[in-house]
């Protein structure tokens, strides 16, 4: 990927001459264009000189290495110590260790629906008091993190249990500058443009699209992400929620439309590459291969930023290949939504030290230390996104802190059996001529079974 540094992400080569003394800083502090000031002002509430914060999350390799860093200026402000351990079977691993006592202080969560399962069962603890009003105003669209963040109790009443910490986006249509370039072609600001777009580049005797739906066991899913971005953009976010939560059925009007708002782009042979009949059979991971083709099998792919793990070695991402928002409509008026995922702290073991790590967690040093590092966006509108380490990423982080609304894959949160089964099996249904109508009854159908 792309690394031009920006100057405070150039303190990476503080590394190994003024990192702290502990070894396991890589930024000297006070020094670079991070947030400093917001270091030196939580140090200064804080002395927990003796005092052990427990992590525990499902961030491993390199990523734990990152975090280790950037939690390191956590002991240096207060003089707790941090044990941070990794796990990839995270999700049982909590689950056991806080029904049986054993609990770290804190958790991370990849997905909110585990956490509020473990809030209903009285095995989370509520963030401090005023957690709720200080997301709101501090993360950009807001009140989604918020909603995010908030799961009934033991009693059924809303209480804020997490707090994100690290996002994915998943709401970008990756393209070739060079092949736009060539043809004259601008970047669409709203879909009412992109569907312009779409036919011009048909009209001129090109194909719009790369879309495959190939995953082994889970093909299907690059379709659901489709669909959860057109709910966004068709309807509004109380929608999505009631949708997501089986308040609306799947096979009401509005999420029948969003499939087909899919199927507009997926089931049209002149809009993707292959034709519509080969959406269905084509590997999600060699679906982008016709950005690179010369001419161009296609001009356009909608991902999520994990994408370029499956292009061509040597791409390089802001020159050879780019990304922009996919864009909502101009005449729904339903702002900019974006689609992703992301990481949640929650506290399992409550102490004066986890409730500080969590005020920790609200500076933008917490987030500028992992930016700086790469492989990390915040929805934090306090941060200085100079920080980002690659340009693409500072382009994300900013579709991030533009947005008005952000919402999770909806598959992700539904129940296993139809987010990541029915969900994925009746896309392909469709893509490969279903009606929505019926694919949707189908989901329900499924979905009443399991109430």
């Amino acid at each position: 990927m792309k690394a031009r540094f920006y100057a405070g992400a150039a303190a990476l080569a503080l590394f190994a001459g003024t990192a702290h003394a502990d070894g396991h800083q890589p930024f000297a502090v006070g020094e670079g264009d991070f947030s400093w000031d917001s270091y030196t002002e939580f140090a200064d509430k804080y002395d927990l000189s003796g005092q052990t914060v427990e992590i525990t999350g499902p961030w491993t390799g390199d990523e734990k290495e990152k975090v280790d860093k950037a939690f390191a200026y956590f002991t240096s402000a207060t003089g707790a110590t941090v044990n941070y351990s990794g796990s990839d079977s995270f999700e049982q691993d909590i689950v056991i260790s806080a029904r049986s006592g054993s609990a770290p202080n804190l958790a991370v969560f990849p997905q909110p629906g585990l956490a509020a399962d473990m809030a209903s069962q009285g095995l989370l603890t509520p963030l401090p008091d005023g957690m709720s009003d200080w997301v709101r105003d501090n993360y950009a669209a807001g009140q989604s993190w918020v909603d995010l963040g908030t799961y009934a109790d033991q009693n059924g009443d809303d209480q804020m249990y997490g707090i994100f910490y690290r996002v994915d986006v998943k709401s970008l249509v990756w393209y070739s500058p060079e092949a736009f370039d060539e043809a004259g072609y601008d970047i669409p600001e709203t879909m009412e443009e992109l569907k312009e777009l779409t036919d011009l580049i048909v009209e001129e005797g090109g194909t719009p699209w790369c879309i495959g739906l190939g995953s082994g066991a889970a093909t299907g899913w690059p379709a659901t992400d489709w669909v959860e971005e057109m709910m966004l953009r068709t309807q509004a976010p109380e929608d999505y929620d009631a949708w997501v939560a089986n308040e609306m059925k799947f096979d009401d009007p509005k999420v029948i439309a969003a499939i087909e708002e899919f199927g507009a782009f997926a089931r049209n042979d002149d809009y993707v590459d292959g034709g519509a009949s080969a959406v269905a059979n084509t590997d999600f991971r060699d679906s982008p291969a016709g950005l690179f083709s010369i001419p161009p099998k296609c001009y356009m792919h909608r991902q999520a930023s994990f994408i370029p793990a499956f292009f061509p070695e040597g791409t390089t991402v802001g020159d050879d290949v780019d990304f922009f928002y996919f864009p909502a409509y101009a005449e729904k008026d339903l702002g900019k939504p974006v689609l992703g995922a992301g990481t949640l702290f929650a506290i399992t073991n409550p102490s004066e030290a986890a409730n500080a790590f969590v005020e920790f967690l609200k500076t933008p040093i917490a987030h500028e230390l992992w930016m700086a590092q790469g492989g990390f966006l915040t929805a934090h509108a306090g941060v200085n996104t100079e920080m980002y380490l690659e340009d693409s990423l500072k382009a994300q982080g900013d579709i991030l802190l533009n947005a008005t609304t952000f919402r999770f894959d909806a598959s992700d949160l539904m129940p296993g059996e139809i987010g990541a089964g029915a969900f994925w099996t009746g896309m392909v249904d469709y893509t490969t001529g279903a009606s929505a109508e019926d694919v949707a009854k189908g989901i329900q159908e499924r979905w009443d079974t399991i109430q």
